[in-house]
């Protein structure tokens, strides 16, 4: 066993679990790597386009080099000239060929259920698979509305795989329609948008939360006609279908879910200031930013600028001590990816934290309301999880709230992740079970949190 020292990488491969010890000081300066996100759809919009789209920034997680395969599977042609760079050289909206085989989507949950809209106007079938962790995700909240617009898809008792039948494939075309989301998912949205690049007439979705809108950010830099009505938390987006998309020049923001580790790790450290670069701040997804000010965390925005059509800035992050709150339930939607790492701010905070409405979580790479609740009382944290949230009851000032002990992420990412974070307030050393798929989202993970001050170590 190694530890990993400021300015060391951790060695190659997928570590299966890591040991911890607690550290008192952070910090340093972190550049998070690119948004998956808009690495998803940068790869999926530049295919459908004519000429050539260029992205910098682009993710090489798992998640995203999934969909780069499935791309490249049906005769795309995908060149990775350098670190961080993609050439996407399209084929047009109907120049996509059938795969020879199913298309593997790994863990990636974003690329099944996007893709699931992509090939429904297609003239080929196609089958949609995954890894252990996604053939467990429910896949019908997709499906079911995409059917409304006349897509032919076929679930496995709800879950992966996913058999899709083109209705291009007969000289047909999918219908545009009306569809009122009753579940914040901007995955479900994106795929219902990508389905009504193929139908006839205007795609219109209403969303009674707001979620995350790089899908119609990149339609619009791809020139498609897409507009957006807001009135309060109600949100209709309307796409009339192209003719064509046209190929352009993008810079992938750095993603805010990576970044909020870090912004967590700085605000319960007992000592140090970090600088967090590059971060994507689109203000559907800065909720965890709002949630962190709002428990009292102290979150300098510098350097604020656009980078590819998404407002990008530098954060400073220094040590402070948090408070419990009730969340804004307007805000959950918002940081629905980053509650992982703000359960564990909650239990660093003074006072009670209450979750409500973010029964999304259970739906994720695992039931993360149970995966935190299970991993939180591991090591000694009071919690209570409800159906669509949780309560914690939070820390004396200046104490150490967790382990030392054991935890199992269940093969989840950013529950490992979260609990990696949790050692900069751990009374002892912490083991965090099931890390690989750390890769998925942020292979560099454990080597930029060594290199700001934590103590981490394959075991």
């Amino acid at each position: 066993m190694s530890d990993i020292s400021a300015g060391h990488a951790m060695a190659d491969g997928p570590l299966q679990r890591w040991r911890l010890l607690p550290t008192d000081v952070v910090r340093g300066e972190v550049t998070v790597p690119g948004d998956k996100s808009v690495s998803h759809r940068t790869l999926m919009f530049g295919a459908l386009a004519d000429g050539v789209t260029e992205a910098t920034g682009f993710l090489e997680s798992e998640d995203c080099l999934a969909t780069l395969g499935a791309m490249r599977a049906m005769g795309v042609q995908v060149e990775r000239p350098g670190p961080g760079r993609v050439r996407v050289h399209g084929v047009g909206l109907r120049g996509l060929r059938a795969p020879t085989t199913a298309l593997d989507m790994g863990n990636a949950g974003t690329a099944m259920r996007l893709s699931m809209g992509l090939l429904a106007g297609q003239a080929f079938d196609s089958t949609l698979v995954g890894d252990a962790s996604l053939t467990r995700r429910p896949m019908e909240r997709a499906a079911a509305p995409l059917r409304k617009m006349g897509a032919v898809i076929s679930t496995t008792d709800g879950t992966p795989p996913v058999m899709v039948h083109g209705v291009g494939k007969e000289g047909g075309r999918l219908q545009g329609v009306v569809h009122d989301l009753q579940v914040a998912s901007a995955q479900v949205k994106s795929a219902l948008l990508l389905a009504g690049l193929y139908a006839d007439g205007p795609t219109t979705v209403i969303e009674h939360a707001i979620t995350r809108d790089h899908t119609e950010r990149m339609l619009s830099a791809f020139g498609a006609a897409v507009s957006t009505v807001v009135d309060g938390s109600r949100r209709t987006v309307v796409l009339q279908p192209p003719e064509h998309l046209q190929g352009c020049t993008l810079e992938v923001p750095g993603d805010i879910s990576s970044a909020a580790f870090f912004l967590v790790a700085g605000s319960i450290a007992p000592q140090g200031k970090l600088l967090v670069k590059n971060v994507g701040l689109n203000p559907t997804r800065t909720g965890v930013i709002d949630i962190l000010r709002l428990m009292g965390a102290d979150l300098r925005i510098l350097n604020p600028r656009e980078a590819g059509g998404e407002p990008v800035a530098d954060i400073e992050v220094h040590a402070a001590r948090l408070k419990g709150i009730r969340v804004p339930r307007e805000l959950v939607p918002l940081a629905i990816d980053e509650f992982p790492v703000l359960f564990v701010a909650a239990a660093c905070a003074e006072g009670e934290t209450m979750v409500e409405g973010a029964e999304e979580l259970r739906v994720k790479e695992s039931d993360r309301i149970a995966s935190m609740e299970a991993g939180l009382k591991a090591l000694g944290i009071p919690c209570e999880a409800r159906h669509d949230g949780m309560v914690l009851a939070g820390c004396a000032a200046g104490s150490r709230p967790f382990g030392p002990g054991t935890v199992d992420s269940r093969g989840d990412h950013r529950i490992a992740m979260a609990f990696a974070v949790a050692s900069l307030a751990a009374s002892g050393p912490l083991l965090i079970e099931d890390v690989a798929n750390v890769a998925t989202s942020f292979p560099s993970f454990a080597a930029l949190a060594g290199a700001i001050g934590l103590a981490l170590a394959e075991a």
